[in-house]
């Protein structure tokens, strides 16, 4: 190559040179010859995700990771939730407050009880945000003894109602009282598992029915108790006239057939309400849903329709679609879902999957306004309880000792809705697939609130979809979880 060759090409690569310096190039001040890197939009999480495995590695835990609507397209199954398309308004989720389970949360600590109270009713950190509470008019099964508001020696009466107390419930008050100091919004049902056995024709707490006699002074023991309550500052929402009224076997209790339900409301408990004023509602049956024609008869009796409010149902016979065939019937009176008990035979994962998939989203997609299991607490050794009451219930907390308590598949199975769905939330329409049932609210703030489980032995893949848009997510076997966006 020649000297004017090498000359010419070093000449050409200085002007290159030059020419880049002055575009900003590389070496010079005015910074490099490339833009300098972007980084990748951030991607917002946009789903909020609690989850329970039923094989207990994970019980109500928040979920870190990402979701947001802007999923690729994909093959997974929709589930699509309607905004528009709304159902009943939620009334709460909760337990029964049994004198049994006060009486074992009063053998913790101060200190233990409250933390249990504030954890149980409260609505921010650790706690659950119960919002519904049923109560037993005098014992239940699962109180220490049997005992009514009027129990007098054995051959006399009180038509009166002059001995009418509810001393021996004392230690409920005053743990209701804590209660409402915690959530004074909270609601309460009540109902008696038998009527003083000097107003049956059996003159025992097990079976027997309620004498047509003392129908009336029956009456005014309800309003009583409602009054007497509301003197502590304790409101009774709702009541039922009788728990599981086609059940004479359980100690209390007390057969009360519909024509006899029909004839106590219409004659004497809904007048003896109007006559006292009272705003607490009156709600039938009470009991399984293999007998949706019981709560339909009464109902279909015009003078005793006028003062019910709804009717409520348990589910240890039957299915619980029936509660959409009595709204259907009675679209104007509202379903109420009040009793289901977790066994000490039970494991957890079969139980929290059959009661989310109905106690949960089943009473919920079939109109109930709300969802109670059954006991709040008792000890390891499943007491206190009557003799012939219940000794497999399993209460949604065991009180070990003064210092410990443990939380069991029950309080799970509340919490995945009470934590998240608050009153007066609204149930709106959400498509199924198979073997991934749901329930989808929105609630007073706005957000929505969707609850899944998975029958499936493999983690589901789904779409969840709104307004057109999607995010993919992924729910493990035999798993149950809330999502919040």
């Amino acid at each position: 190559m020649t000297n004017k060759i090498v000359k010419a090409i070093n000449l050409l690569l200085v002007i290159s040179s030059l020419a880049c310096c002055s575009r900003g190039g590389s070496g010079g001040a005015d910074g490099p010859v490339n833009p300098p890197p972007v980084d990748p939009p951030t991607t917002v999480n946009e789903v909020e995700v609690w989850l329970t495995k039923g094989d207990e590695s994970i019980k109500l835990a928040k979920q870190e990771g990402i979701i947001s609507f802007s999923s690729p397209v994909n093959n997974n199954p929709f589930i699509d939730i309607n905004l528009d398309q709304t159902f009943q308004t939620i009334d709460g989720f909760g337990y029964t407050l049994t004198s049994g389970s006060v009486e074992v949360i009063n053998n913790l600590t101060e200190t233990k009880k409250t933390e249990l109270l504030q954890e149980l009713f409260g609505n921010s950190g650790n706690s659950i945000g119960v919002s519904y509470l049923r109560l037993s008019i005098g014992a239940s099964d699962l109180s220490s003894e049997v005992y009514s508001y009027d129990d007098i020696p054995a051959g006399q009466t009180d038509i009166n109602l002059e001995h009418f107390s509810i001393a021996k419930d004392q230690a409920l008050i005053d743990m209701l009282k804590k209660i409402l100091a915690i959530n004074p919004n909270i609601k309460i049902i009540a109902t008696p598992w038998s009527a003083p056995i000097w107003m049956k024709d059996d003159g025992s707490s097990v079976g027997g029915s309620l004498k047509t006699e003392y129908y009336g002074v029956y009456a005014q023991y309800f309003v009583k108790y409602i009054q007497t309550m509301k003197a502590y500052g304790i409101s009774i929402d709702a009541i039922t006239p009788q728990n599981e009224p086609l059940h004479g076997g359980n100690n209390p209790s007390m057969v009360m057939t519909a024509p006899e339900q029909r004839d106590f409301i219409k004659n004497s408990l809904g007048p003896a309400f109007q006559s006292a004023n009272l705003k607490t509602k009156i709600v039938i049956y009470d009991h399984n849903c293999d007998k949706p024609e019981y709560p339909i008869s009464i109902l279909s009796d015009p003078q005793a329709n006028t003062f019910i409010d709804g009717s409520a149902f348990h589910l240890y016979g039957g299915d619980i679609g029936v509660l959409s065939n009595v709204h259907n019937t009675f679209p104007t009176k509202n379903l109420y879902f009040t009793e289901q008990y977790t066994a000490s035979t039970g494991n957890f994962g079969g139980d929290l999957q059959w009661h989310i998939k109905n106690v949960i989203i089943g009473s919920m997609r079939n109109w109930s306004k709300n969802a109670l299991e059954w006991n709040l607490a008792n000890d390891s050794n499943y007491n206190p309880h009557t003799n012939g009451g219940c000794t497999t219930c399993k209460g949604a907390i065991t009180i070990n000792s003064s210092e410990n308590f443990t939380r069991n598949v029950a309080y799970y199975i509340i919490a995945h809705a009470s934590k998240f769905v608050p009153q007066n939330s609204v149930r709106i329409q959400s498509s199924t697939i198979n073997n991934v049932s749901n329930v989808a609210f929105k609630t007073p703030s706005g957000k929505i609130v969707m609850i899944v489980v998975n029958e499936n032995s493999a983690s589901q893949y789904f779409n969840l979809r709104v307004n057109g848009k999607w995010a993919t997510i992924s729910l493990a076997a035999n798993a149950v979880a809330t999502y919040i966006f």
